[in-house]
């Protein structure tokens, strides 16, 4: 029986689509909100260089340039997210990569659409049983019209994804369920991934035997790192609601003794310390 690895991790993620183009441009088709003509075609991988270095960014994942099926050239950044930061980074981080397409006296009309695809690994938005949220920018009183094309957000929350939405394409579901569903307790693939020959290959890419004993090894403290970083997070939202129950309480407390209240009393109806009040 084979074990297969989280392909939510970077470095999991970037043996799949950072090392076979075919596979991300699969996946990008699939995923992105891109016209059926405006596919892309091509897709190159962007150098170290061409790449901010933005130590806030430890997300990024993959960053390429893409040619849709009319020759229009647009930047994809990836990233993997966990924190409640991420809609900033992504914004920050898309933001940088369409600045940085330009050195020092070209022109603007050499700048190409960005689009910053997030893949959010917790809910966010609870306000509504959506799972894909689309972004760009528009004019307010009429944003279905006026669009200003050149930075586009989309992100994907996969604990909310569900497989009953039959509007959407089939391979978006497939690719979503394998980033979804895959990880160390998947014991057995269902049987409509594996009719897919470029989910098919990234399955065998996240097989446990692919890697050696240094990519296991920094497989494990990535997601050691990424359970630090959710307690730690919890932890300052538990502290700030802490904080903000006792300043609430020191403010009824407050009111209370100016209407003449005994100290006891108050203390028995907040819940503070008779020392406080």
């Amino acid at each position: 029986m084979h074990k297969y690895l989280d392909p939510k991790s970077d470095i999991v993620f970037k043996k799949i689509f950072g090392q076979h183009p075919h596979l991300l441009k699969s996946f990008l088709n699939a995923i992105l909100p891109l016209e059926d003509d405006r596919q892309i075609v091509e897709l190159e991988y962007l150098s170290a260089e061409q790449i901010p270095e933005i130590p806030i960014l430890k997300r990024t994942i993959v960053d390429v340039k893409c040619k849709d099926q009319q020759g229009q050239i647009f930047i994809v950044e990836m990233q993997v997210e966990w924190s409640d930061a991420f809609m900033q980074r992504m914004l920050f981080g898309t933001a940088q990569a369409y600045v940085k397409q330009l050195k020092p006296g070209d022109s603007y009309h050499l700048l190409n659409p960005v689009y910053g695809l997030g893949l959010i690994n917790s809910t966010f938005d609870h306000k509504t049983p959506d799972w894909y949220h689309h972004y760009g920018l528009v004019k307010i009183d009429n944003p279905k019209e006026e669009v200003i094309n050149g930075l586009t957000l989309v992100f994907v929350e996969l604990p909310k994804f569900t497989i009953n939405t039959r509007e959407d394409k089939k391979l978006k579901i497939l690719w979503l369920r394998f980033m979804r569903e895959l990880n160390e307790q998947t014991k057995s693939i269902p049987p409509e991934l594996l009719e897919v020959p470029e989910i098919l290959e990234a399955i065998e890419l996240a097989q446990e035997s692919s890697y050696t004993a240094a990519e296991l090894e920094y497989y494990e403290s990535y997601w050691k790192q990424v359970s630090s970083e959710k307690s730690l997070i919890n932890s300052a939202k538990m502290e700030g609601i802490i904080e903000g129950r006792t300043e609430s309480q020191m403010e009824i407390a407050r009111k209370m003794k100016k209407v003449g209240l005994s100290s006891e009393l108050i203390s028995k109806l907040t819940g503070l310390p008779i020392e406080k009040i």
